[in-house]
């Protein structure tokens, strides 16, 4: 028989009730050598909820090689262990059952084989899931309390100017941040400086925001409207109906006054517009991303009446981090970008000897896509492999508990790398030549007939982006040149 032995603990768990991963292991071991089952394979999902089975890669490889028919007979330490969902819980056992896999808890003294073990298997689940989610119920509580009685949460990072050390319940001020803190409130509210100029001056000084190297209108306007820097602390502040705030244990780093003040310009400012949708002439806006940063393109429309009384479009598109000095592209004329776009597509459907340019380096590009496919494939086997045999060297005790984390995580950091690598791959190597072929054709014989508004629905039916960049040629802006550096169409085959 042969036995996947599973243990799993949370973080929580290890430090208030004692668990410990080894201790679950030696346990297991020990029980399947009194019982004569051989051990194929242990696995360990450390520091990882039991909620759910989606987030747990060693579950789901135990689930693999139950599927594979390597694992015979599941061995864990107590039905929680393994899952703490009712619905995952019947799931499994209804997976083990399909697959001729026995399974045992050793607390519970559990038998699926027998009707009455796997109506008592049911029933301890439901029980887990009650106290999940009771859980649950605790922690939302206990953030409540925590505000009401003044701590910040920090559920994600310290607002800006603030710094709370692990083990540390009262945030203190980060003097560098504070600093630029009290400068933006002091733009906004006394001197009457908007927010986009605010993120472009604090661009262009180098400094970097809390979660990202740039600065733009959003993190300026959340920084503002955050009461935590006049000493408050706010719970739901996403959700007006339910929001409120209470005195906090932290220092305030500016005055009520000027956070009251700096509100007070917010409010007067706002305005209800309309939804703004494309004019006529811009039936680009939407699918254009800048090249350089990937940021999308906004267009500029300017109108010149001529001699004659007529109006003039000059229509152009920016690049939208231009605005805060987070991108230096230059901007481009519709036009121009037409133009650009019109040869981009005619590259596509260009025929040399009696076959498409673009198909011949799709084909040269899949090729090189299959070798990479199967370098990393092959990678994954090795670490796989690698793996493994860390994890003989733990349960032989030639590596303690530690050094087989270490070599793990490290392990599993590479796995993650090359899977996410590999998955882009595979979304490139699909047959798409075609279809590319078919719609750059399309665009060919239709385009130059349509008005502005087909010309948008046209884009909007077969164009999910395009990837373009003005790149300058001279000393004045508008001497650039337009590349279309991909554009990417919306697949036609299902």
């Amino acid at each position: 028989m042969g036995t996947g032995i599973y243990v799993r603990v949370s973080t929580e768990e290890q430090v208030k009730e004692g668990y410990s991963i080894r201790g679950q292991e030696q346990k297991l071991k020990d029980y399947a050598r009194i019982k004569d089952w051989q051990i194929h394979d242990v696995y360990i999902d450390e520091g990882i909820s039991g909620k759910n089975i989606t987030a747990r890669p060693e579950i789901n490889r135990l689930i693999e090689d139950v599927t594979n028919g390597d694992v015979t007979n599941v061995l864990v330490f107590k039905i929680d262990r393994l899952t703490r969902s009712t619905s995952d819980l019947i799931y499994l056992v209804d997976l083990f059952n399909e697959y001729d896999c026995t399974f045992n808890s050793l607390m519970e003294s559990i038998d699926t084989q027998t009707a009455s073990g796997r109506m008592f298997l049911k029933i301890i689940g439901i029980f887990a899931e009650f106290e999940r989610e009771n859980i649950a119920e605790r922690i939302i509580l206990g953030r409540e309390r925590k505000v009401n009685e003044g701590y910040t949460l920090c559920s994600h990072t310290c607002s800006y100017g603030y710094d709370r050390p692990n083990g540390q319940k009262i945030q203190t001020i980060n003097e560098s941040e504070a600093q630029v803190v009290r400068e933006i409130f002091d733009w906004y509210a006394n001197q009457g400086i908007g927010m986009t100029e605010i993120a472009r001056r604090l661009n262009r000084r180098g400094i970097p925001s809390k979660k990202d190297s740039v600065w733009r209108t959003s993190n300026v306007k959340n920084l503002l409207r955050n009461n935590n820097y006049m000493g408050d602390v706010r719970r739901y502040y996403e959700d007006p109906s339910k929001a409120y705030t209470v005195k906090g244990k932290h220092e305030p780093i500016i005055s009520e006054e000027l956070f009251n003040k700096a509100q007070h310009r917010t409010a007067k400012g706002k305005r209800i517009s309309p939804t703004k949708r494309p004019k006529e002439e811009n039936y680009f806006a939407g699918f254009l991303v800048c090249a350089q940063c990937y940021s999308k393109l906004h267009p500029h429309n300017i109108y010149k009446t001529l001699a004659d009384g007529t109006k003039k479009f000059y229509g152009n598109y920016e690049c939208g981090n231009t605005e805060i000095d987070a991108c230096d592209a230059s901007s481009m004329s519709t036009t121009r970008l037409e133009n650009a776009f019109r040869e981009y597509v005619n590259r596509i459907t260009d025929f040399e000897d009696g076959d498409s340019i673009h198909i011949h380096e799709e084909a040269q590009k899949k090729q090189e896509n299959s070798r990479l496919i199967a370098e990393h494939d092959d990678r994954l086997k090795q670490l796989e492999a690698k793996l493994r045999e860390a994890l003989d060297c733990y349960v032989n005790n030639t590596f303690t508990a530690e050094e087989y984390r270490k070599v793990k995580k490290r392990i599993e950091s590479d796995k993650k790398a090359i899977s996410s690598e590999l998955e882009r791959l595979n979304i490139e190597a699909e047959d798409i030549v075609d279809n590319k072929l078919e719609i750059a054709t399309n665009f060919k014989e239709n385009w130059d007939a349509l008005a502005n508004t087909e010309k948008r629905i046209f884009l909007m039916q077969f164009v999910e982006k395009i990837v373009v960049l003005a790149e300058r040629t001279g000393k004045n802006q508008y001497f650039n040149e337009i590349k279309i550096h991909d554009i990417v169409f919306k697949g036609m085959k299902n």
